[in-house]
């Protein structure tokens, strides 16, 4: 049997009664079959081996990384976690991140907003320690602002040395005072004690008219939505975001910026520290309701303080990653994605972000149903 051009000469007018017949049909369905699918193939073979080589193996290293819950530790060192965000527009955004830090085991969550804020976050959960310290330019005179700004540091320092991890921005607003003259110079303390930052939300906008802020900082994790990736890009790489070519744009962008680590929020998730690059894959939630970035954004930061913790006591790990922020956020994408779906599972178009935290529990059970828990 012979194809021309694409096209059968069972189609002929010789030839229609054969092509009537039930095999010649099948046998020609078998040949354009083999025509088209062998050039599939190849472009399978061509593209299978680069999507392994981003694929995390986030279920191993979300183990290798979980603390076993022990009687004979005592409360913080499961981590201590702190979210700098939430103003008088935006309550829920801090509470999501402070809140899933809690479910997923961290200890102790606290939260360092505006006044206006402190109240209402504080009704959301008496779980959370909330310090409503900071402050927005419409309640601050502008001789007294390098005053207080001062203050709102010298406080927010007291506590600094206690954390494992700062979130900054969930919820934060872009009030200049709040951002320029309070929360940068909370990050540069951060950054001299050497405390990680998960940076998200209204942070990135701060970020990314900062670079300085985190340039060349390795415990600083950034996790743009698709909006906050695009400003990240025009700004350090002076160019348009390249889907076809995205694994090595986020890894030029991670070094553009020092080797800080760069969460790239989608339909996968790819991540960078600028040597590497990593994808989780884990399938989420058609339902994009809005505060799943700060279940994320709280995520990451206790998945990174344990890894950090893991390496700092054991000095090595199983697995091959040893980065503590490519490993607490493949973990925290991981968790999240896993959460996400099981939400979705049980209450589909009606899924809210508090469903899914009310999921985080049981999705990371699934993932240590083997750890053993070690009684003393």
């Amino acid at each position: 049997m012979i194809i021309k051009h694409g096209v059968s000469l069972l189609h002929s007018p010789n030839n229609r009664m054969l092509a009537s017949s039930a095999v010649f049909r099948r046998q020609e369905f078998l040949i354009r079959c083999l025509a088209v699918g062998g050039h599939s193939q190849e472009l399978n073979r061509k593209s299978k081996p680069e999507a392994m080589a981003l694929d995390a193996d986030a279920e191993n290293i979300l183990r290798a990384i979980t603390p076993t819950l022990d009687l004979a530790k005592h409360k913080g060192q499961a981590g201590k976690i702190a979210v700098i965000g939430g103003c008088r527009e935006y309550t829920g955004a801090p509470y999501f991140s402070a809140i899933s830090a809690l479910k997923i085991g961290a200890d102790l969550s606290h939260v360092f907003c505006t006044k206006d804020a402190a109240p209402v976050i504080k009704s959301y959960s008496p779980e959370l320690i909330v310090h409503p310290l900071l402050e927005e330019s419409y309640s601050v005179r502008e001789e007294d602002k390098k005053a207080i700004s001062e203050k709102i540091l010298a406080e927010v320092v007291k506590w600094m040395d206690r954390f494992d991890c700062l979130v900054v921005g969930p919820g934060l607003g872009r009030d200049p005072f709040l951002l320029a003259d309070c929360v940068s110079e909370i990050m540069k303390h951060a950054r001299q004690s050497n405390v990680p930052i998960v940076i998200d939300g209204d942070g990135l906008f701060l970020v990314t008219d900062s670079l300085d802020l985190v340039s060349g900082y390795p415990l600083a994790v950034l996790t743009p939505n698709v909006n906050e990736y695009k400003r990240l890009v025009q700004k350090v790489l002076n160019c348009e975001v390249c889907d076809q070519d995205a694994a090595e744009q986020l890894l030029s962008l991670a070094k553009g910026i020092g080797g800080v680590t760069i969460l790239r929020k989608g339909k996968s998730d790819l991540i960078s520290d600028g040597e590497t690059v990593k994808s989780v894959s884990i399938y989420g939630s058609p339902r994009r309701c809005g505060g799943q970035g700060d279940i994320l954004s709280g995520s990451v930061a206790v998945f990174l303080s344990w890894a950090r913790q893991r390496i700092i006591a054991e000095g090595d790990l199983i697995i091959s990653l040893k980065n503590p922020t490519m490993l607490g956020s493949i973990a925290g994408s991981a968790l999240m994605r896993k959460a996400a779906s099981v939400a979705f599972e049980n209450k589909k178009r009606s899924t809210l972000t508090t469903d899914i935290i009310e999921c985080l529990g049981r999705s990371f059970g699934g993932y240590l149903s083997c750890q053993v828990i070690h009684w003393v």
